[in-house]
């Protein structure tokens, strides 16, 4: 299957401004690799060479612990950009990037993306918003770890995938859950048993209706004040 880096490239925050002459010179240094999933794109620490367009699967950015336990730090999609941090600041990739599932992503080499920044401002003041949203994520993952108790955090997490990647119906917010209780607990910084757990007092406190990975948020506004 041959996919369109020019396409791809103006999805995304940082090449969507450039005319379509300059996208088509950096589709051709642009990179194409396929993942498999959970295949390693990187791994925190290695030496950055340059940032990747997802142009469709997905990507999680984590950090792993001496245990070996996973912690989510953030997800991207089709449209996004990742590793855009080592580009700016000439270090080392900051966490370990796996795909998700079958995923397609571009490789663009940092000269090239400095390159475009000294042409064309506009993509350097992208990237700050980039790294400023990111950072606004972080601090919210810090504040959740910190401060909330683990059925609060899965509380927050069922209503941002429900809103998401759920549907709406006459019985509330319906979400198909796709992850297992592993994959949810390192989003949210827990175990798989303890989310076990936590999915079911949600659910002996009507807060939601579980029937095996089908979740119902029939109190929606409740949800959102347990998990505030």
């Amino acid at each position: 299957m041959t996919i369109d880096k020019i396409a791809a490239l103006r999805r995304t925050i940082l090449f969507g401004e450039l005319n379509e002459a300059e996208l088509s010179a950096l589709a051709d240094r642009a990179v194409e690799r396929r993942l498999r999933c959970n295949e390693i794109l990187f791994v925190a620490g290695d030496e950055a060479a340059g940032l990747f367009v997802v142009v469709e699967g997905a990507l999680r950015a984590f950090r792993e612990g001496v245990d070996g336990r996973e912690q989510v730090i953030h997800v991207e999609r089709a449209g996004a950009t990742i590793a855009e941090l080592p580009v700016f600041d000439d270090k080392p990739y900051p966490s370990t990037v796996a795909a998700e599932e079958e995923t397609t992503v571009l490789f663009i080499a940092k000269r090239e993306v400095k390159s475009l920044c000294l042409a064309h401002p506009e993509i350097a003041l992208a990237g700050l918003k980039l790294l400023a949203g990111r950072l606004r994520k972080c601090a919210e993952l810090v504040e959740a770890l910190s401060l909330r108790e683990v059925d609060q955090r899965l509380a927050r997490w069922l209503l941002a995938e429900a809103r998401t990647r759920g549907k709406r119906t006459e019985k509330g917010l319906e979400l198909d859950l796709v992850l297992t209780n592993q994959q949810i607990a390192a989003r949210i910084g827990s175990v798989r048993e303890v989310v076990s757990r936590a999915l079911a007092r949600l659910q002996q406190n009507g807060l939601v209706n579980v029937e095996g990975r089908h979740v119902l948020i029939q109190q929606e506004q409740a949800l959102i004040v347990f998990g505030s």
